[in-house]
């Protein structure tokens, strides 16, 4: 058993039939100042050493690795308002993130965004909106997370950013991250989708309502309805009227169970093939403009198996099949 195990992890993954070869660049954001628990920082170290880039070419992908973006260290900096702890910093990186991913997009490459903490969302959003916005066009959303990142300074009941950015990309605020690039907000409500939510606090479903977005679908509807109606209602939603969805996908969406290292877990998230599915119906509908991967906390992992799991979903995204 042992064996036959591990000539399927090196064995080269079978992509969909006529797949789409693309051109994708990697871009790590090792921020960890959007949270409380530390670790997140060396997320997209682990996803690297888990055998990204590789089992992407696998797929028949150009994958090119465009390296960190550069991140101040914690330590060597106050931590600022107390309702928004770095904010500064993390908007810095939130700028250098955005610029990154406009110029992969510039050049015909699809981003693939390593975190860090998800507060790094406002940043790649922005870039890829930014992009589209220059070709007049919209962008949609596909928020992928136990929690609903909603909050802002006002709302936070613990000052953590990365539980503020799509509060961001709405146009609530904070304002150093809503206004990237000048404008604001980035994607329509109708087009922002939320999956797998679990964990909201009330403050957080009121900012929802006050932004707008119809389309969330719980932890609830995906047992109900099963994840095939949940992701079909939800690509449609986020592709009607745009160019095409960034997916955020926050490893926290997964059962503990099947992904420890986190610093956010929270019981009944989706299961590992519930998550395998969706991303391969993702992948089926060939609509994505860019994805990110974030919340992977090595410090809390077991033997990199979190990190492992991002890569596996990363590849059913990107086109890796069963047969």
């Amino acid at each position: 058993m042992a064996e036959r195990a591990q000539a399927s992890a090196i064995r080269p993954s079978a992509a969909a039939p006529g797949a789409q070869a693309r051109r994708i660049r990697i871009l790590g954001v090792p921020l960890d100042m959007g949270a409380s628990r530390r670790g997140v920082d060396m997320g997209p170290s682990a996803l690297r050493v888990a055998g990204l880039e590789a089992r992407l070419e696998a797929l028949g992908h150009h994958v090119t690795d465009g390296g960190n973006i550069r991140v101040e260290v914690a330590e060597t900096r106050a931590s600022g308002d107390k309702n928004a702890h770095y904010l500064s910093e993390i908007a810095e990186t939130c700028v250098h993130t955005a610029q990154a991913v406009l110029v992969s997009l510039e050049g015909g490459e699809t981003p693939l965004v390593l975190g860090g903490d998800h507060s790094l969302a406002a940043g790649s959003i922005s870039g890829v909106a930014e992009y589209h916005r220059q070709r007049e066009e919209k962008i949609g959303l596909i928020w992928i997370d136990a929690h609903s990142d909603i909050n802002t300074p006002d709302t936070s009941p613990s000052g953590n950013v990365h539980g503020m950015p799509l509060a961001a990309l709405m146009g609530l605020g904070p304002e150093p991250l809503s206004r990237l690039f000048g404008w604001a907000p980035k994607v329509s409500p109708e087009n922002t989708v939320l999956l797998g939510v679990r964990n909201i606090d009330e403050a957080e479903r009121a900012n929802i309502r006050r932004a707008g977005i119809d389309h969330v679908f719980t932890m609830r509807d995906i047992d109900e309805r099963g994840m095939r109606a949940v992701m079909e209602e939800a690509l449609r939603a986020a592709g009607r009227g745009t160019a095409g969805y960034h997916v955020s996908l926050d490893l926290d969406w997964i059962d503990p169970e099947d992904a420890p290292g986190v610093g956010t877990p929270v019981r009944g998230g989706a299961t590992y093939r519930e998550a395998h599915l969706a991303m391969e119906i993702l992948a089926d509908h060939g609509r994505l403009l860019s994805f990110e991967i974030v919340e992977v906390n090595p410090v809390l992992d077991e033997h990199n198996r979190t990190a492992d799991l991002a890569v596996e979903l990363a590849c059913s995204a990107f086109g890796k099949k069963i047969l």
